[in-house]
């Protein structure tokens, strides 16, 4: 995947996260250029220096900047007394765990918020149990109260295919139904964010014709790049002020790359590396206690000897 993309199809917006893109190529031809042009869209400055504190991201900031400007430029046509129309933002996240989705539909909640599209800006995360009832009638009812939450904000439904694996008769149907319901009659009240696994996704979409069409952008979250996940480990043990050594970094980055040649399908990119990062600070605090190291540059120091890559660590996550 050498090149972003960013295409439309039957109406939808199709983005393609390009964790290959580095910084310099991700801030070129920046959309606000002086220092007035900044402070008059403080909004989009703002997201975008939060973007910034992420790994990777960069095509949600470049959608965020076309959803921003044609909103902003939606407001000076109505200023004019130009025609304005509404859009629909429902969408649909495909990837991965641990590939930035609910990061994403956080930030993209807050954002709506302070453009005023959104009243409230929460995000509701909820997965099927949350949904779907034990009896008829049950589910929709489950489902009108959790979009009723929603409200105002984001609603993130996680594994949203799982909805569609019971068959015809299971009651995950009638959840499907309350929601292209809610999208039609309140469709301007709540933003809709379906979220899982992209095959997964893909056929659940398939199964469902209309559905498609009701969600004008989509957003493919690919596994993050050996160099970005090893950025975010170095964050990781930073933030918790913890060092690596020359030794124990070069360890972790030939673990990565050969686990994400084995798992490209499962890979639970930045979880598996908090996972790695946590267990690696119990493993080194053992290896202290039995040392009897307590001196600032031990207590400091992660050792290649405390990251565990056992098989069975690896099958964990």
């Amino acid at each position: 995947m050498s090149n972003p993309m960013h295409t439309r199809k039957n109406g939808r917006i199709n983005v393609v996260l390009n964790h290959k893109q580095n910084k310099q190529e991700q801030t070129s031809n920046p959309l606000l250029l002086t220092e007035e042009e900044k402070e008059k869209h403080q909004i989009l400055e703002n997201f975008e220096k939060e973007l910034e504190e992420y790994v990777g991201l960069g095509e949600v900031k470049r959608l965020i900047k076309e959803i921003y400007a044609w909103l902003y430029i939606n407001r000076c046509r109505e200023g004019h007394g130009l025609k304005t129309s509404k859009q629909v933002f429902h969408m649909i996240f495909k990837g991965n765990p641990g590939t930035g989705k609910t990061t994403v539909a956080r930030l993209i909640a807050k954002f709506f918020h302070e453009m005023e599209v959104l009243a409230k800006g929460q995000l509701i995360e909820v997965e099927r149990a949350d949904l779907v009832g034990e009896y008829i009638g049950h589910t929709a009812q489950k489902t009108r109260e959790v979009i009723k939450k929603a409200s105002g904000g984001v609603l993130f439904i996680d594994e949203a295919y799982s909805l569609s694996r019971g068959g015809e008769k299971d009651f995950g149907k009638e959840a499907i139904d309350t929601l292209v319901k809610a999208m039609e009659d309140q469709q301007h009240d709540f933003v809709l964010i379906l979220a899982g696994y992209s095959r997964e996704m893909d056929y659940f979409l398939s199964l469902n014709p209309g559905l498609p069409s009701r969600f004008p952008i989509a957003i493919d979250f690919p596994n993050y790049t050996t160099d970005e996940l090893m950025e975010m480990v170095r964050r990781m043990i930073n933030e918790r002020e913890y060092e690596l050594t020359m030794e124990s970094e070069r360890h972790v980055k030939e673990h990565l790359k050969k686990l994400k040649l084995e798992q490209e399908r499962t890979f639970s990119n930045g979880r598996y590396i908090r996972n790695i990062i946590e267990e690696a600070i119990r493993i080194q605090a053992v290896r202290l206690l039995r040392q009897g190291l307590y001196d600032r540059d031990s207590l400091v120091t992660i050792m290649k000897e405390d990251f565990n890559f056992d098989t069975s660590h690896v099958k964990l996550n």
